[in-house]
């Protein structure tokens, strides 16, 4: 566990808080990496490219971005198998270190899962980690546009009934990071990933994450950076 040192803290003052969550809350990587491995190798695509670009994203968006100038209906069937393997297979998920402890600490705070993963994808990640699922959540069923758009944040603010400033968004991938920028949000980059995206402020893990009863029903967010 990091120190609690004053001077290596950032504090940010929320209202709402809208977590993403594979990377995040879950540490699904090995799944994500087996279903998008197998992708690539399909394709003739180099794994190590394909990567660096499907974390955060619906996956006909990968897609569209890694095979420029194929059919959108093509990608967007391709995805629903997809999809459907990733959903089968949870071997190796797990809660990203500090995720049980910070969801029950927020359990009074006005909060959202904002996931670029389906309804049936979040739940059996939710399920595999042990984790408690929002009451509210925005999936890609919820939003015509992939992150990095920033129409998931937006929806789930205004379904909380907050600005997007009163919001601090929580996301680990360069396009969670960028949709949240987007739509006028504070983002906390959680895991090694975020690092590289000039998040608002970086946490190594969520157990590097405080948090604290703020003035008028608000929240205070401790992060510390790195331990020190």
């Amino acid at each position: 566990m990091p120190s609690d040192t004053a001077a290596a803290a950032v504090t940010l003052t929320a209202r709402a808080l809208l977590l993403d969550m594979d990377g995040t809350l879950v540490d699904s990587d090995a799944a994500v990496e087996r279903v998008w491995r197998g992708w690539a190798a399909e394709h003739g695509l180099d794994g190590d490219e394909v990567m660096k670009v499907v974390h955060g994203r619906q996956g006909y968006a990968t897609m569209a971005e890694l095979l420029p100038g194929r059919p959108m209906e093509v990608n967007i069937a391709e995805n629903r198998r997809l999809l459907a393997q990733e959903t089968a297979d949870t071997e190796g998920v797990v809660p990203v270190p500090g995720a049980p402890a910070f969801l029950a600490a927020i359990e009074d705070v006005p909060h959202a899962l904002v996931t670029s993963a389906s309804a049936p994808l979040a739940t059996a990640r939710m399920a595999a980690a042990g984790l408690r699922m929002p009451r509210v959540r925005i999936t890609a069923e919820s939003v015509g546009a992939s992150k990095p758009h920033p129409e998931g944040f937006l929806k789930a603010a205004a379904e909380l009934g907050f600005e997007p400033g009163e919001c601090v968004v929580f996301e680990d991938s360069g396009a969670g990071v960028e949709a949240g920028r987007a739509a006028g949000m504070r983002v906390v980059g959680v895991g090694p990933r975020a690092a590289a995206f000039s998040p608002t402020v970086h946490a190594p893990t969520l157990e590097h994450v405080r948090v604290e009863p703020g003035d008028g029903g608000a929240v205070r967010l401790r992060v510390v950076p790195a331990a020190v």
